[in-house]
């Protein structure tokens, strides 16, 4: 193996070589932020739903480093120390809260704001989830009630070819992946009653 500068070659491959900086920057430290309710129940709920962590939905927001300097330019002070707001103490990387930092230090704004107006982009998607949610609901109701029809048929099989007929034992088959199907969009839907109690 022949190291060049920032560059490792491999085999005829040449691959960057990662820095102490960018391995450093993965660490994850714990910050505190005053935020308004809404917002944290937001990034929960979310991190809930979709099953991710809630430090990497928070640093995928922060890390944007483009979308975090539009929010400082157009930060509304005056609306930001309306809200009531509570300590909140997150686990984040330290390369997400470096450019947290350094945009509030060069926008003259608080670290507070920047995240409070960042977790807002979570909304729409919120919303959306809220819509899919509620389409799973009808479709877990359409679910039981062809549930209910195939077992009734089910019946009807067994009694004309028999339980051990290959196609009885082909249709229950059937039955029952269905019916485990049902179970584990049951389970989305009743972890999903959070986001339907969510107010935008």
């Amino acid at each position: 193996m022949e190291f060049k500068e920032n560059l490792i070659v491999m085999n005829e491959i040449t691959l960057p070589q990662p820095s102490s900086f960018d391995l450093r920057g993965r660490q994850s430290v714990r910050a505190t932020f005053k935020l308004s309710a809404k917002a944290i129940e937001a990034l929960g709920i979310l991190a809930v739903h979709l099953g991710i962590k809630q430090k990497s939905i928070f640093d995928h927001l922060i890390e944007d480093a483009q979308s975090l300097r539009r929010i400082a330019q157009e930060v509304d002070p005056e609306a930001f120390n309306a809200l009531e707001r509570v300590q909140k103490t997150f686990v984040v990387s330290r390369k997400t809260l470096i450019s947290l930092e350094e945009t509030a230090e060069k926008f003259n704004t608080s670290r507070d704001v920047l995240v409070e107006l960042s977790i807002q982009r979570l909304l729409p998607i919120i919303s959306r989830e809220r819509d899919k949610h509620e389409k799973r609901k009808n479709i877990l109701n359409e679910i039981d009630y062809f549930l209910n029809q195939g077992l009734m048929l089910l019946e009807e099989i067994k009694a004309d070819l028999g339980e051990e007929d290959p196609a009885t034992a082909k249709f229950k088959g059937s039955i029952e992946t269905l019916t485990g199907a049902r179970t584990h969009i049951e389970a989305f839907v009743v972890k999903g009653q959070m986001i339907e109690r969510f107010n935008n």
